[in-house]
C-alpha cells in the first residue's frame, strides 16, 4: 500500500521522519510535494534536505499557507514572480548553466515558476505578520558590525564600512532574524496543534 500522510487540527504531531507524503494545500498530497521541493532546494541551494527534513517544511507551509489564506492575503502579482525567478537565474554565472542545472535536475520553468511564487506567498505573509513587532536597539546595530561585518569584511581582505555607511543594511538583517525567530516559535505552538497521522512504506529515509 502507498504511504500518505494527513495532518489534523488541534492534536499533537507525530515523528515526521516515518512519514513519506504531506498535506499541503489539502488533507492528502502526493509523495511528489516532497521531490518537487527537493529539486528546487538543488537549484537554489546545490542539495536538497532529507525527505523527513523536507516534509517538515511542507508541513510548515501548509500552516503558514492556511493562515495567510484565511487572512485572505494578497498574491504575488506576476511581476514579482518574473523578478523572483530573474533572481534565481542570475544566481548562476550564465543563462547557459542555469538552463543546464534544470534540465539536470528536471525542473520545467513552470515548476520554478510555482515554487518562487509560493516563497513570496508565504514569505511575504510572515512579514507582515512579525515585522511590525520585529524591534532592533542601537547596541544591536552596533554589535553586529563589530562581530559580524568588520571580520566578514577582514576575512576576504577588504576594508570594511563604516558603521553610519551598514547602518541600513544591519538594521534590516536584524529584522529579518527577528521576524525569522518569531515566526520559529509561532509554528512550533502551531505544530503543537497538530497531528500528523502515516501509512509508511519500506525504505524511508
Amino acid at each position: 500500500m502507498p504511504s500518505s500522510c494527513l495532518v489534523y487540527p488541534r492534536t499533537s504531531i507525530r515523528d515526521p521522519r516515518q512519514c513519506r507524503k504531506s498535506s499541503i494545500a489539502s488533507p492528502r498530497a502526493s509523495l511528489s510535494d516532497i521531490h518537487a521541493l527537493g529539486r528546487y532546494q538543488q537549484l537554489v541551494e546545490g542539495k536538497a534536505e532529507s525527505d523527513s527534513q523536507i516534509l517538515d517544511r511542507l508541513i510548515d507551509q501548509w500552516i503558514v499557507r492556511n493562515e495567510a489564506d484565511t487572512a485572505q492575503f494578497p498574491r504575488p502579482s506576476d511581476a514579482d514572480i518574473a523578478a523572483g525567478v530573474e533572481r534565481v537565474q542570475k544566481s548562476f554565472t550564465s543563462a547557459g548553466e542555469f538552463a543546464t542545472r534544470k534540465q539536470q535536475i528536471g525542473l520545467t520553468d513552470e515548476e520554478i515558476k510555482t515554487m518562487v511564487g509560493a516563497q513570496l506567498y508565504l514569505g511575504n505573509y510572515l512579514d507582515s505578520r512579525f515585522r511590525p513587532s520585529a524591534k532592533v536597539e542601537p547596541k544591536d546595530v552596533q554589535e553586529f558590525y563589530e562581530k559580524a561585518v568588520v571580520p566578514r569584511a577582514q576575512e576576504r581582505g577588504q576594508t570594511a564600512p563604516s558603521l553610519d555607511a551598514a547602518r541600513d543594511y544591519i538594521h534590516e538583517a536584524l529584522i529579518q532574524r527577528s521576524i525569522n525567530e518569531q515566526a520559529d516559535r509561532w509554528l512550533g505552538e502551531s505544530r503543537s496543534r497538530l497531528r500528523v497521522e502515516k501509512f509508511l512504506e519500506a525504505g524511508v529515509k
